[in-house]
C-alpha cells in the first residue's frame, strides 16, 4: 500500500535531513583522518568550502521545512506550539553542551555561535512565518540579494566586537553567521510545499537515509565522538604493530 500524503511528506523530510547527516559524517571523516596525517587538504580550498556550504543548506532549509509542516494542517493550536518549544529545548541544550564542552576541551576556539545556536535562533525567526510558504521565498531571496549586491548585511564590525567586547576566540571550530544563511531557512517551506508532493520509493537507501534524518541531532553530538576515538585507537594499533 502506497504511503498517505502524510506519511511520504515526512518520509520524503527525513531523507532529506538524513542527506545532510550522511554528508556532515563524511566531512568531520575525512576532517579527522587530517587530524592525525592520513591525508592532506586545505580545508579554504573551494572544493571543501562548498561541501561545507552543501550540508549547511540541506540542514537549513530542512529546518524550514519541518517547522512548515508543523504549521499545516490544521492551524495553529496550544500543542503545536508546546511540540515546537520541546523541540526548542532540546535545541538549547545541546547548543549549550556543545558550547561547555568545546569550551572545557578547546578553550582557545570553543564553538560559541554553531549551527545548533543558528538553528535555535532560526527557528524562533521563522515559525510566525512558516505557513506562508510563498512570504518566506521572497524575504529569502530578498535576504540573500541584498547579501550579495549590496554591503548593507556584511556587518563588517560584527566580528570585532564578539572578539573585543564580549571575549569570543579568535579562532572557533564551528560558527555560521546569521547572513546569508537564514535565508535558506526562508526558502525550506517553498522548498518542503513542492517535494513534498512526490512519492517516495520506500527503499533501502531511503529507510537509512530516513533514519539518519530523525536521529539528526544525536548523531550531531555523538558521530565525532565516535570517528575520532577509531581513528586514534586505528592509529594506536598500527603504531603497536610497526
Amino acid at each position: 500500500m502506497p504511503p498517505s500524503p502524510t506519511s511520504s511528506r515526512h518520509i520524503f523530510l527525513d531523507a532529506y535531513r538524513g542527506s545532510a547527516v550522511l554528508l556532515m559524517i563524511i566531512f568531520h571523516f575525512c576532517w579527522d583522518l587530517r587530524e592525525f596525517n592520513y591525508i592532506s587538504y586545505n580545508l579554504f580550498d573551494s572544493f571543501w568550502v562548498n561541501f561545507r556550504a552543501v550540508i549547511l543548506f540541506l540542514f537549513l532549509t530542512a529546518v524550514g521545512w519541518s517547522t512548515y509542516i508543523s504549521k499545516i494542517p490544521p492551524p495553529f493550536q496550544t500543542s503545536h506550539f508546546k511540540k515546537f518549544l520541546v523541540r526548542q529545548m532540546k535545541l538549547l541544550i545541546a547548543a549549550a553542551s556543545i558550547s561547555l564542552i568545546t569550551y572545557l576541551a578547546f578553550p582557545s576556539q570553543w564553538i560559541y555561535f554553531g549551527i545548533l545556536h543558528f538553528i535555535l535562533l532560526a527557528s524562533f525567526i521563522l515559525y510566525p512565518f512558516a505557513r506562508y510558504p510563498r512570504l518566506n521565498a521572497i524575504i529569502g531571496l530578498a535576504i540573500g540579494l541584498i547579501f550579495f549586491v549590496t554591503s548593507w548585511l556584511q556587518f563588517p564590525n560584527i566580528h570585532h566586537f564578539l572578539l573585543n567586547e564580549l571575549g569570543a576566540p579568535q579562532y572557533t571550530l564551528d560558527i555560521v553567521y546569521p547572513f546569508p544563511w537564514i535565508a535558506c531557512v526562508f526558502f525550506g517551506p517553498i522548498i518542503g510545499k513542492f517535494l513534498s508532493k512526490i512519492t517516495v520509493r520506500n527503499n533501502s537507501l531511503v529507510r537509512i537515509l530516513s533514519w539518519l534524518g530523525q536521529h539528526a541531532l544525536i548523531i550531531y553530538l555523538l558521530h565525532q565522538i565516535i570517528l575520532y576515538s577509531l581513528i586514534s585507537v586505528a592509529t594506536f594499533l598500527i603504531k603497536q604493530l610497526n
